[in-house]
């Protein structure tokens, strides 16, 4: 699923990234910048047929190409496009050429390697809406490199997903996103959605070859996914924060929101040169620089959608025990395991949620709420033998059925 969705995002945003081509005084302004910023991030060279323009601030690329090297040096992407078209690409402010409306036909990902398998990803058609696309000199400041990297579009609509992973055809309805903000930065906020993306029986079966789901009642799945987020440029900083959902039908959801503060635009400048470069980052060197990156909030939380009973009777059986004595031993089990965290309040605290999740399962979250932003310097610092103290420090709470 991870791998997946990485996938998709890169097809919809594969435009923000390429090299220039041999035929470069052939290429229109815009598609030299696309390409650039693909050549700045995935080194690598496409190929195409032909670019048409006509005059009037619209291009054509037919049968785009592009082999993508990945960090594991067995595996390769291989991008293929039948077309695209920009309409209405105009010049702007700041280095900014806005493309009215790309729409890609025919789109195509084949992975070969990632985890010592091969699949997949089609998208017969996707369409972005007001795209800044960044033009970028040699010599970018981190500020322009890191903008350069972001596919900013007012909106990004895909149609059918279809995924074919181990002879099995996996899909989804489609994905959207919407972003509103500073083009010139990249700060503003985004929603997405991935919608119901579908394991059918027979790639379940293959998953599952015990048919321990389908005990369970699950003939196939269904999962969306959900998100929203905002990033803050301020100076040389940025700052992220967001929710995101992934919910599978009659099992639950499970959300995560986070937040983060003072995050050097320099380092990820660093990551992206490493990145080009083939070589790991070098944390050692960086470390100074995320001294003063704030950790904001945390919080993971996990909704019931009937999964946890139809889970239990089997968990009780594995470890040996009917339900009700499973269900009524785990606090106590729970507690034995906390006592070397030295926090005896939060150690209740775990202990009462999980007895009230198990009596009647509907939520059970985890937050790690700071009374005011935790830098990594004063992180670093907490006493690793007094974890307890730390829990304090990080304001790390669990409840139930709130």
């Amino acid at each position: 699923m991870k791998t997946t969705l990485r996938t998709a995002v890169f097809l919809l945003l594969a435009t923000s990234a390429l090299t220039v081509p041999s035929r470069a005084e052939d290429v229109p302004p815009v598609v030299a910048a696309i390409f650039k910023n693909w050549d700045a991030q995935l080194k690598t060279t496409p190929t195409y047929d032909k670019i048409e323009t006509d005059g009037s601030g619209n291009v054509t690329i037919t049968n785009l190409a592009a082999t993508v090297g990945t960090q594991d040096p067995t595996s390769q992407v291989k991008l293929s496009i039948a077309s695209v078209k920009l309409e209405n690409v105009a010049a702007e402010a700041d280095g900014l050429i806005d493309v009215g409306t790309a729409t890609f036909t025919g789109t195509k990902v084949d992975v070969a390697g990632i985890e010592n398998q091969s699949f997949s990803v089609e998208i017969p058609q996707s369409s972005l809406q007001d795209w800044y696309v960044a033009v970028v000199n040699d010599a970018p400041t981190p500020l322009q490199a890191f903008r350069a990297t972001m596919g900013i579009a007012k909106k990004i609509t895909s149609g059918e997903i279809k995924v074919t992973a181990m002879g099995q055809s996996l899909s989804a309805a489609g994905v959207d996103t919407t972003w509103a903000g500073d083009p010139v930065t990249g700060a503003g906020k985004t929603t997405m959605s991935l919608k119901d993306f579908v394991i059918p029986e027979a790639a379940l079966a293959l998953m599952d070859p015990t048919g321990q789901l389908k005990q369970l009642g699950y003939t196939d799945l269904t999962f969306n996914v959900t998100g929203d987020g905002e990033m803050t440029v301020s100076g040389d900083n940025f700052g992220m924060s967001g929710n995101v959902g992934l919910s599978g039908k009659d099992l639950g959801e499970i959300k995560v929101a986070y937040g983060a503060l003072d995050i050097p635009v320099a380092v990820m400048a660093a990551l992206q040169a490493a990145q080009k470069a083939g070589t790991p980052p070098d944390f050692n060197a960086l470390m100074p620089q995320l001294m003063n990156v704030a950790l904001n909030n945390v919080q993971i939380r996990f909704e019931d959608a009937s999964i946890t009973k139809k889970l239990l009777p089997i968990i009780a059986k594995q470890s040996g025990m009917d339900e009700a004595t499973m269900v009524a031993s785990a606090g106590a089990m729970a507690q034995v395991g906390l006592m070397q965290l030295k926090n005896q309040a939060f150690t209740d605290q775990v202990v009462k949620s999980i007895n009230a999740f198990l009596a009647d399962p509907k939520s059970f979250t985890v937050n790690v709420k700071p009374a005011a932003p935790v830098k990594v310097q004063q992180i670093m610092t907490l006493d690793p033998a007094n974890p307890g103290a730390a829990i304090d420090v990080l304001g790390v709470s669990v409840t139930a059925n709130d």
